[in-house]
């Protein structure tokens, strides 16, 4: 199927293409429509085209280090996938699979090999929008490591949870240390003044009782605001570790792309200047 140049001016990667450029590009590729649920391509098939949504979506999945099938985007109008394979040539890392009745434009290394030829300068175009896309995933990066553990948990906190962090705050604290010591000073002074008609005479059976009650009940309240402090602390140390794995998988990924595509500008240049 054709490809009007016009369509061309609404994808991203070639935003910054003059009309020249996109008419030698619309020339080269092709338009390919995919059916709802039907694959793209699979994970390890050889990448020899990579493609941009033209309308519809499109689901990538791959499969994770425990073997779970994990959603790794949903390509939109716009969106590009598989350039990293086919810019590499290597093996498909990602499943392709159309979610709804789709079109994509169907692009190979010999559509971007015309297009650098006739026009090089369309190379510098289309490493501008790359470089938009690292500061892109540079600032989703900020984003996700500004994510508050605190809140998360937070967010799933029970009402008896709450009642045990408040417990313990209190509990720790000076207010609760000065009104406990004067309670106990003011309770066993009014019994030793009353003597004969004290309610709780020396040495204060009552006293104890109610404090071996009170510690019996605070120790386990304690230790459960202790153990949400613990899973605050596990909570943050996963979120650091998923932020720095895709991270540095997302600046590799991109790495790739652009050093594929210096390279493959400079031994264009080569060529001409040979010429």
């Amino acid at each position: 199927m054709p490809c009007d140049p016009l369509e061309l001016r609404h994808v991203p990667l070639f935003s910054l293409l003059d009309d020249d450029e996109l008419s030698v590009l619309a020339s080269q590729v092709e338009m390919r429509e995919f059916q709802a649920r039907q694959r793209i391509y699979k994970a390890g098939e050889p990448s020899t085209r990579a493609f941009v949504v033209m309308d519809g979506s499109v689901r990538l999945t791959l499969i994770d280090e425990d073997g779970q099938d994990v959603v790794f985007s949903e390509p939109r109008h716009g969106d590009f996938f598989g350039f990293a394979s086919m810019l590499e040539t290597t093996t498909h890392q990602t499943t392709a699979v159309a979610l709804e009745k789709t079109v994509c434009l169907e692009v190979d290394q010999h559509d971007i090999s015309v297009l650098l030829t006739r026009k090089p300068m369309a190379g510098m175009d289309m490493l501008t929008v790359l470089a938009r896309e690292i500061h892109s995933t540079q600032a989703l990066v900020r984003g996700r490591a500004s994510k508050n553990p605190n809140q998360v948990i937070d967010d799933q906190e029970t009402f008896g949870q709450r009642i045990a962090d408040k417990v313990a705050s209190f509990g720790g604290s000076w207010s609760f240390i000065i009104t406990f010591a004067v309670t106990l000073i003011v309770y066993t002074l009014i019994n030793i003044f009353l003597k004969g008609r004290a309610w709780d005479p020396y040495p204060f059976i009552l006293l104890n009782l109610f404090l071996s009650m009170l510690a019996a009940i605070q120790a386990p309240v304690i230790m459960m605001s202790q153990n949400r402090q613990d899973l605050k602390d596990r909570v943050r140390s996963e979120l650091d570790f998923e932020v720095n794995r895709r991270a540095e998988a997302e600046i590799q990924a991109l790495a790739r792309k652009l050093n594929t595509v210096v390279e493959k500008i400079d031994d264009l240049d080569d060529a001409v200047n040979k010429r």
